[in-house]
């Protein structure tokens, strides 16, 4: 069964409904914290995250483990975007000497990093997924496009991607899934599509599709604990 949050009007129910000692803690050692890599929607790059690394900086993260992956999003989600994410993900372990990643990813972006944590190595190597206005059922919006860009083809209801990502469980393995959804979303068709079983499906304030990236209610949810990407739970 779904389970959905509704995000509270203030920024102290982030500190209220998480774990009161986790609130509280101190800052976590840059060397101790996951590696957070954000990765962008259909025609966008890692400049939509400004805001929301500033956030993460201010609140306890070091940035040096904070990054961006940049990608083609008319290329195939399962084909060729799943592996470059994989080399992507060796590398930011490499360089931070971490175990494992954060994935916060915005629209499309929300596909394939899914697909890695599914059926790639994902479920070792990934501790938290986030998904911010994932299509992640289809939207029915992707059909205006899909006739010229695969990764519209790959959002469409129904699509071989959505289907496979879809079949079994939706939230597999040992990772935390959290998903972020607004009922006002322009480009998630219908709205509905981003939450998934098993995760953790927070509604959001009636927010545009781009607005997710950048409101202060859903950076505080993100990061209740210092310099951790710690989501209140249900």
């Amino acid at each position: 069964m779904r389970r959905i949050i509704v995000v509270a009007l203030s920024a102290l129910a982030c500190a209220v409904l998480s774990a009161g000692p986790a609130a509280a803690a101190p800052p976590r050692a840059a060397g101790s914290q996951n590696p957070v890599i954000f990765v962008h929607g259909r025609n966008a790059g890692p400049g939509v995250w400004g805001g929301l690394t500033a956030y993460f900086e201010q609140h306890g993260y070091s940035k040096d483990r904070l990054f961006a992956w940049s990608y083609d999003s008319s290329q195939s989600t399962n084909e060729v975007l799943d592996g470059r994410l994989a080399s992507y993900v060796e590398e930011v372990l490499s360089k931070t000497g971490a175990q494992q990643v954060d994935l916060v990813a915005h629209s499309l972006g929300s596909l394939p990093t899914r697909w890695y944590v599914k059926f790639g190595a994902g479920q070792q190597t990934v501790d938290h997924w986030v998904s911010l206005a994932g299509p992640n059922h289809g939207t029915d919006v992707a059909w205006l496009c899909a006739a010229f860009d695969q990764g519209c083809r790959d959002m469409a209801p129904g699509s071989y991607v959505i289907s496979k990502l879809n079949s079994g469980a939706e939230s597999p393995g040992p990772v935390r899934y959290t998903t972020f959804w607004s009922a006002c979303d322009e480009q998630i068709v219908p709205a509905q599509s981003t939450p998934l079983s098993g995760a953790t499906n927070i509604q959001t304030t009636c927010l545009k599709h781009n607005d997710l990236l950048t409101d202060p209610e859903v950076a505080s949810r993100l990061v209740c604990g210092p310099g951790e990407l710690t989501v209140a739970p249900t």
